[in-house]
């Protein structure tokens, strides 16, 4: 199935950049999606071992390819993705939430910098106040660049920590009624919020054709608590034709509850920011607020981050008619591929990841050695 997609190139003309996504068709369609399927109870143990059988398929296919035929993006070289990159970004920029997200960005870099430079003393001629020479002077130019820097990088921080905040609330609202109420609406419908990195127990086995745009349409028979709430937030179709095992039930609360602490955290932070002047203020205060604000907002992204990551390297990632061509001309000139997300040799990498952790226990190992043999020298002493 292709779609066309318009870009805007660097003459202002549009061109069509098609993506392709290759979907399976070995399944039949039998069933209506509307009509709840009940599963027995020895659906839960069979759904384990759908989950185990999709790791190892996955792990099977890296080195001889899908069934589909689908093949992941070649590895660009360098500059090449240098160069992709800076042609997507400036697409990016030139929408309206690219352009605002890039002023934002390069303000909190800019003044957290600033902040970062003046916490090191790097401009000593503004520690002087009347002839005296102390940085830690409460009027001193430093001190006052300091409170100033802090509470625009607070601002700054406002703009994510109370915007984001009723999308933040909505969520837990939803997980809350899933925790408290046992309410699966509530769990699809956080499935389709988060539908790039979550997936719903039992949407592994979902037929591997379904996608937002023939969920409504489909007579295949399935369990609707495995489906995002509304049915149009399903994940697509997965190139691969593998759907990712579900995803545990702890990350989505994880990633739910931090993003709330980053609004709680702001709040506490605006408070003493605002509600006490530079005089009154404890010293300690801004400084570990900000830094749990941006811990609590970081790790909540890393965990997305990662289980996307995870999701992709299963089902794969639409192939644009670049990476088509690439793969084609690679193939007829002898250009070796390898089928996974990174296009890298699997084995190799596990022999990387051993010898890793082999230097690493070698070394503590080997310290431990040392450190007895110092005890004993000593003893002899």
């Amino acid at each position: 199935m292709a779609s066309a997609s318009p870009r805007v190139s660097k003459d202002g003309q549009d061109d069509n950049v098609e993506r392709v996504t290759t979907v399976s068709t070995a399944t039949e369609q039998n069933g209506s999606l509307n009509h709840r399927a009940s599963i027995p109870q020895s659906k839960t143990q069979e759904g384990v071992g759908v989950a185990l059988a999709s790791n190892a398929a996955t792990l099977d296919v890296q080195m001889r390819g899908y069934a589909n035929g689908y093949h992941f993006p070649p590895k660009y070289p360098i500059k090449e993705q240098i160069r992709m990159g800076l042609v997507a970004f400036w697409d990016f920029y030139n929408t309206g939430f690219g352009f605002f997200l890039t002023i934002y960005s390069l303000n909190v870099i800019a003044w957290g910098g600033m902040l970062f430079l003046l916490l090191c003393n790097a401009a000593p001629a503004m520690c002087w106040v009347d002839g005296t020479f102390d940085c830690n002077h409460i009027d001193s130019p430093r001190r006052i660049w300091i409170e100033t820097t802090s509470q625009i990088l607070n601002a700054l921080f406002c703009v994510t920590g109370f915007g984001l905040a009723p999308w933040r609330f909505r969520d837990w609202y939803f997980l809350l009624r899933y925790r408290l109420r046992n309410d699966q609406k509530a769990l699809r419908t956080l499935a389709g919020v988060h539908r790039g990195w979550f997936r719903l127990a039992g949407s592994e086995q979902l037929p591997v054709h379904l996608g937002p745009k023939n969920i409504e349409e489909t007579t295949a028979v399935c369990d609707v608590d495995s489906v995002p709430h509304p049915f149009s937030t399903i994940p697509d179709a997965p190139p691969t034709g593998i759907r990712a095992p579900s995803t545990k039930l702890w990350k989505l609360d994880f990633v739910i509850y931090f993003n709330v602490a980053n609004t709680f955290l702001q709040c506490v932070l605006s408070g003493f920011m605002w509600a006490l002047n530079r005089y009154d203020r404890p010293s300690w205060s801004t400084g570990l607020f900000v830094c749990l604000a941006c811990i609590a907002s970081a790790v909540a992204g890393v965990m997305m981050g990662v289980e996307g990551k995870h999701v992709k390297t299963i089902e794969g990632v639409p192939l644009t008619k670049r990476d088509i061509e690439r793969l084609a001309r690679d193939r007829e000139l002898g250009i070796p591929h390898y089928n996974n997300i990174k296009d890298k040799d699997p084995e190799v990498e596990k022999e990387k990841a051993r010898s890793k952790r082999e230097k690493k226990w070698f070394g503590k190992s080997e310290k431990s050695g040392l450190g007895t043999d110092n005890e004993r020298q000593a003893f002899c002493d």
